[in-house]
């Protein structure tokens, strides 16, 4: 089987050669220069008059400077034969194109845009990196062997979260292969990868990704990661790929010079100019979103998108480009689950609602067609941070008051805050109302990148907790109704660090590495410029390497241990939790059995009654009776008229 999604832009195959398509607005002549293939490669060409070196954005937000104004000192061009510039002949609507025969797959081409050579910002494959010439790419060539597979229902979804520069020692697409069987063992059923976009330098977490369509070439060829999501599907996992539409990365963004009208000063992000999803001439920026989001699901076959921080994105059109891309791919692919997900801090909870006219055939494991399936759900995590470490500080001044009723609340009804004032937001009122919505619309967790990463020296929950206290929220993550995610080594209880880090041209690195420490300089702990020093510089090689999973940590008594809870805890929700979610009523009841203590009722798909009961208190806490129903889990001694210290425990009340 071949899969092709066939793009509008960029370097696309004919029966003629290769059509070369470019938007440049404000550009007066444009040409493709053709610089030789993989297979032939030929000494550098020289400059054009006046090139000099291809430039990264400022990281003030500014647009990069013209070629020729100097830039990145890494830059260098990947071989080519004699520089053959051929112009491009102008279309409506300030696009330009060219079909020729002189193109081929594996042909590293640039645009030269009034004098200016750039790689091409819809690139399928940047061979040398951000600043390099782009490879013309036949996406036909790769075999797919994966007919058969139609995904999962998201009521099956357990999904492990990984960075592939760290979750193996290969740390590219061909080494996450070879760990895939330890997951699907261990009961989870999806993976989910950090982003991959062509980002600068050889180590990112993957946010600063500037050629969208291009995957990472630190992690392996495009075939390298199709060969990657088909070996998933053989193992009977889902694959779902992190995708950031908010914002480009500081280094390497060539759409500025070449398309200054792709962003708009109307609105400002921390990453400068904002993404012109609703301005003049905005429809360029909203295709490109579009065919980035149906590229990954059609060519390379990934079973759904998690769009990060959507929050961040500025678009008052009707609908919005949040609204159009679920449209978009819920109407073009059936037949098969796909799964969107936000991340959403707004908790809008009406982007989780259906899709209105859904098309005939349309999966969604069977619940309807929602325009997005899940949610993070940071309610969640917040809640059980503080019930587990006792920090207020940052967001979690949020959950202080009452963590426990927070929680209570977040996994009975979705969200903890549902248009209530936020402290942390100076009195700002957060959210919608959630109650409607089925468990399976949220995703829970206790820790993922952001929550280990964003502390200033990557600590993990297993760092920072009490093992009781852990084992106690593992189970409520692993056992509840919504969907549980995992960070890579969580299940072994891993100790090792997730650190920030990146991999900058100067002076960008010095800034980043400035702006980590300030970061913390609210902290009373680093108020002190030399504590500031001790924070890992995130542009050091050795911050990424502390970052890589240690998998000789598992030989350890108490991560054997923890592993064996986690297979465990996955096995019973395989057995006793996801056949009965199907069809579940939306919603469920909680109350508080004290300050530190719930207790949760769910109604199942099947009619079955689903109880937790939490105690995350030192001292037990009064059930008033025995509670009915089978136990299906404890982390400690089993209740009767009382629950335990440190203690979380699921009964399962299965219908007459």
């Amino acid at each position: 089987m071949r899969r092709h999604h066939e793009l509008p832009f960029g370097a696309e195959l004919t029966s003629d050669g290769v059509r070369f398509r470019l938007w440049a607005p404000r550009a007066k002549e444009v040409a493709v220069r053709l610089e030789g293939t993989e297979s032939s490669p030929h000494p550098d060409p020289p400059p054009l008059a006046g090139e000099g070196v291809p430039p990264y954005p400022r990281h003030d937000g500014s647009p990069p400077p013209l070629a020729g104004e100097g830039g990145s000192p890494r830059e260098r061009r990947a071989g080519g034969g004699p520089a053959e510039a051929i112009p491009m002949s102008p279309e409506p609507d300030g696009w330009f194109s060219l079909t020729t025969s002189q193109a081929q797959p594996g042909s590293r081409y640039r645009y030269i845009v009034d004098g200016a050579a750039y790689p091409d910002p819809a690139s399928r494959h940047q061979p040398d990196g951000v600043h390099c010439a782009s490879e013309v790419i036949d996406p036909k060539a790769y075999d797919w062997q994966d007919a058969e597979w139609q995904g999962r229902p998201r009521e099956e979804l357990v999904i492990y979260e990984l960075h592939l520069g760290a979750f193996s020692p290969g740390g590219d697409f061909a080494g996450a292969v070879a760990h895939l069987d330890e997951l699907a063992e261990l009961g989870v059923t999806a993976i989910e990868l950090m982003p991959i976009a062509e980002f600068p330098g050889k180590r990112n977490w993957g946010y600063d990704g500037v050629q969208w369509f291009a995957p990472a070439s630190c992690y392996g060829r495009p075939e390298a990661l199709k060969a990657l999501v088909e070996a998933c599907h053989a193992r009977g996992l889902a694959v779902l790929l992190d995708v950031v539409y908010n914002h480009f990365g500081p280094e390497g963004n060539y759409l500025h010079p070449v398309a200054p009208d792709f962003f708009t000063e109307r609105h400002h992000t921390p990453w400068g100019a904002a993404i012109n999803y609703a301005g003049p001439r905005s429809r360029a920026a909203r295709d490109f979103v579009l065919h980035n989001a149906l590229y990954w699901l059609e060519e390379f076959h990934f079973d759904g998108l998690r769009l990060d921080a959507v929050h961040a994105i500025f678009d008052d059109s009707e609908p919005d480009i949040i609204s159009e891309l679920a449209d978009t791919v819920r109407r073009r692919i059936t037949g098969r689950e796909v799964h969107l997900i936000l991340e959403n801090d707004h908790n809008e909870a009406h982007r989780l609602g259906p899709l209105p006219n859904p098309p005939p055939h349309a999966g969604e494991g069977g619940v309807g067609v929602a325009r997005y399936s899940a949610q993070w759900n940071d309610d969640v995590h917040h809640a059980l941070h503080v019930l587990l470490t006792g920090e207020t500080e940052g967001y979690y001044a949020d959950y202080a008051e009452a963590p426990a009723k927070h929680l209570g609340r977040a996994l009975a009804t979705g969200f903890a805050y549902q248009g209530e004032p936020s402290p942390y937001r100076q009195g700002q009122r957060r959210g919608e109302p959630s109650g409607h919505l089925t468990a399976t619309a949220f995703v829970a967790f206790l820790q993922n990148h952001d929550q280990i990463g964003n502390r200033a020296f990557g600590s993990r929950i297993a760092a920072l907790a009490s093992e009781p206290l852990l084992h106690a929220a593992a189970a409520i993550v692993l056992l509840s109704p919504q969907i549980p995610l995992l960070f890579m080594g969580e299940e072994w209880g891993s100790l090792r660090p997730f650190l920030f880090f990146s991999d900058f041209a100067p002076p960008l690195d010095e800034a980043v590495r400035q702006g980590r420490r300030r970061e913390f300089a609210h902290f009373p702990e680093f108020a002190d410029p030399e504590a500031q020093q001790r924070i890992p510089d995130p542009t050091a090689e050795a911050t990424f390497a502390r970052s890589r999973l240690d998998r000789s940590e598992r030989n350890g008594e108490i991560h054997g241990r923890w592993r064996d809870r986690y297979q465990r805890l996955l096995t019973i929700r395989r057995r006793e939790i996801v056949p009965r979610l199907h069809g579940m009523a939306p919603g469920g009841q909680y109350r508080m059995l004290g300050p530190m203590a719930l207790r949760v009722e769910w109604t199942l798909g099947d009619g079955s009654e689903l109880v937790l009961l939490a105690n995350f208190s030192d001292v037990p806490v009064s059930l008033g009776a025995p509670v009915n129903g089978d136990l299906v889990y404890c982390s400690g001694k089993a209740p009767d008229s009382e629950l335990a210290p440190a203690c979380t425990a699921f009964l399962l009340r299965r219908p007459s």
